[in-house]
């Protein structure tokens, strides 16, 4: 094409800056180590989480980019900018190497350990694109990694050192979210009375096995959670863990609700996504961080 189509909203919406969501993760070191009022520690973050956005936005158009044909062929997908033709394939290209540059120039502002996570989380993404998307389990796993690198990128940004308890719920967590992703493409598929997903290595006779590694990854993470409210440690940080204990049935109930989505075929391709206009994620968000806020006091 000759030129591109669609002015700012295109831009914002091919570098998908709602997805920037996710690099609040950063955040989650500082605030569990209670060191959200240090200014310097907070400035760091600040910077760190524009570097990771700017990061994960020239990844994530560089995706866009190798899955050209195949995101032409779904239902959702052929409506982002570059497969709907409103981005020209080179602009494209510049953007996404901008973004890269700028990431690479803050991140190592912020810290050489900083700038080296960041650098492993551009290395696993390109991973993923380039081949791992394509490998059964691989890809729910790579996905979840990806989430808790934010959390440990955060942690290299503030010195902060994350504790075993918040990488573990992390990683179940954010392996539950990876495998509603990759079950809600698979009912898509199976709408579409297909029984491969173009550019993914499932068949609509995995979903099964997808509903119930993700249910059993999100309960996981809910007992990690129950056993770090009732380690003897959490208390130095909650004085009063009676607060922490209605967080639990808060979680259960969410990662409940999202995998009955899922099933019923109402789940967002992205759950972040769905998170993020979901009014009871969002209220329960809210009581979770009013629980966890009362226990500090």
């Amino acid at each position: 094409m000759s030129k591109d189509k669609g002015g700012l909203f295109t831009f914002l919406k091919m570098i998908r800056i709602h997805q920037w969501v996710k690099n609040f993760l950063i955040w989650v070191p500082l605030l569990a180590a209670h060191r959200l009022t240090s200014l310097r520690s907070f400035g760091f973050a600040a910077v760190a989480f524009v570097a990771f956005s700017f990061c994960a936005s020239s990844v994530y158009v560089l995706n866009d980019l190798l899955d050209l044909e195949s995101d032409r062929q779904h239902v959702r997908k052929r409506n982002r900018p570059i497969a709907a033709g409103k981005v020209a394939v080179k602009h494209a290209l510049i953007v996404a190497l901008l973004l890269l540059i700028a990431a690479a120039w803050l991140a190592y502002w912020v810290s050489g350990l900083f700038a080296l996570t960041t650098g492993i989380y551009f290395v696993m993404t390109s991973a993923y694109s380039l081949r791992l998307k394509r490998q059964v389990i691989v890809d729910v796993m790579l996905l979840a990694g990806l989430y808790t690198i934010r959390v440990v990128a955060g942690a290299a940004a503030t010195t902060v050192v994350p504790s075993f308890w918040l990488l573990a719920f992390s990683m179940f967590l954010f392996l539950s979210l990876a495998v509603v992703k990759r079950y809600s493409e698979m009912l898509v598929t199976l709408s579409e009375e297909k029984r491969y997903a173009s550019g993914r290595g499932y068949s609509v006779e995995d979903l099964p096995v997808l509903l119930s590694l993700g249910v059993s990854a999100g309960i996981a993470a809910i007992v990690v959670l129950a056993l770090y409210i009732n380690d003897p440690a959490t208390s130095k940080l909650y004085p009063s863990t009676i607060w922490l204990w209605p967080v639990p049935p808060l979680m259960l109930y969410w990662v409940s609700r999202v995998w009955m989505k899922a099933h019923r075929g109402e789940m967002h391709d992205d759950p972040v996504v769905f998170a993020m206009r979901d009014w009871q994620s969002l209220v329960t968000v809210a009581l979770g961080g009013l629980c966890f806020t009362a226990a500090a006091i």
